[in-house]
This record gives C-alpha cells, structure tokens and sequence, in this order.
C-alpha cells in the first residue's frame, strides 16, 4: 500500500485545510474525496472515505482526502456547504499541483460531500469523473445539477437520505450517469465497504487524463 503523507494547502478565501494524500507511482489521474456532515461527525477518517481513498491508490489513481474548514486542524467554521466548495476547489489545484502534466483529475463525495462535490463539478469542464456516495437526495431542497463529467452514482436501497426512487432525479438532469444500488446497504455502508469498493474500481480503471489533462486538469 502507498503510503499516506499529511498535507496543509490554503483556499482561497484563506482558510488553512489538512488533508492526507497519497502519490502512487507515475499517476496520471488524481481524485479529490469529500467527506460527510462535519455537524454530526463527519470527517476525513470516515470509513467510507477512506475506502474510497484506498481503492483509488490500488488503482493507480493519486488520491487526496481533507477537512472541510472548521474540521480537524482545518481552520475557520463550518459554511453550511457553500464556503466549502471554495475547499473543494482548493484540493483539486492543491493535487493538480502534485501530478506531472498532463494529468487529470477526478472528484469523489460522500453524503454532505457529495452534495458539495457535485456542485462543484457542475460548473468545471476540466474533471475526468466524478462519484457521488449516497447524495442526500431526499433533502430539500437539493436541486441536481447535471455535471459535465462522467458521473458515478452509488447508493444503498435501505438510505432513507438517499431513497430508490428519489434516483429519477439523478436519470432527469444526468441521463448518462451510472447508478449502482447497494442492496443491503443503509446511508452509512457499516457492512457494505466490500460491494462500495467493488463498485467504485471499475469506474476509477476508466479515468484518465486523455483530453482532460490537455484542457487542464490541474486546476
């Protein structure tokens, strides 16, 4: 396993985020994840967070899990999710900045991150992928934006945040995403990390930086 280094990177609104990012050898594809509602614990040490880290590392992808502002040794407060996509876009320069050109990058959330990850990638053209894990679909209001990125979408079929049906949002305004339904699994995956990992690898083997990287995947 590549091993993971502890990193400080700056937004830029000013706030000093900590994260933990690994660099495989020769990767040409990184992956920014987000982590759940810092309000009800939520932090970059999420179990669900750091499987996703650790499938993208043994797929060869270059990965970055942090603190939202106000988490952890993070500076400022939470935002409510609009302040943190400035955190957001921070991390994608900050890896962009790690990874020989020409490279690609990708953004992965979870729960709160999701949300915050998929409005971030809805308005960029430069991103390789994105994958959202249990978006709280049934929040309102929580308008889906269509990213420009191939879209990832998995979800447990007992998420009351994320509800099966609630998914006809996503088929509206993403018609091409792909949506994989965990069938045992609840919003939180407790006994599910197995079958998330087996749906997030094939996914990240398809990213590359192609055209991305050349567009400027870096930033």
């Amino acid at each position: 396993m590549i091993a993971q280094r502890g990193v400080r990177f700056t937004t830029g609104d000013g706030e000093t985020l900590e994260g933990e990012v690994a660099l495989p050898p020769r990767a040409a594809v990184g992956l920014v994840v987000c982590h759940p509602h810092p309000l009800y614990g939520g932090d970059m040490d999420s179990h669900v967070v750091r499987c996703v880290a650790d499938v993208a590392v043994a797929s060869g992808l270059a990965s970055l899990r942090f603190n939202f502002r106000g988490v952890g040794g993070s500076t400022g407060k939470h935002g409510g999710g609009i302040p943190e996509e400035r955190d957001v876009e921070a991390a994608l320069v900050y890896l962009g900045t790690l990874l020989a050109p020409p490279a690609a990058l990708a953004l992965a959330g979870y729960s709160f991150g999701a949300a915050v990850a998929a409005r971030v990638a809805a308005r960029r053209d430069d991103l390789c992928g994105i994958a959202l894990i249990a978006p709280p679909l049934a929040a309102a209001p929580w308008a889906f934006p269509a990213p420009r990125a191939p879209l990832l979408l998995v979800a447990g079929a007992r998420d009351p945040y994320c509800p099966t049906d609630a998914l006809t949002v996503v088929r509206t305004h993403a018609p091409e995403a792909v949506i994989r339904v965990i069938e045992d699994a609840d919003h939180f995956f407790a006994r599910s990390l197995p079958a998330l990992a087996a749906m997030l690898a094939p996914w990240m083997t398809t990213l590359d930086a192609g055209e991305t990287g050349r567009r400027g995947g870096t930033g």
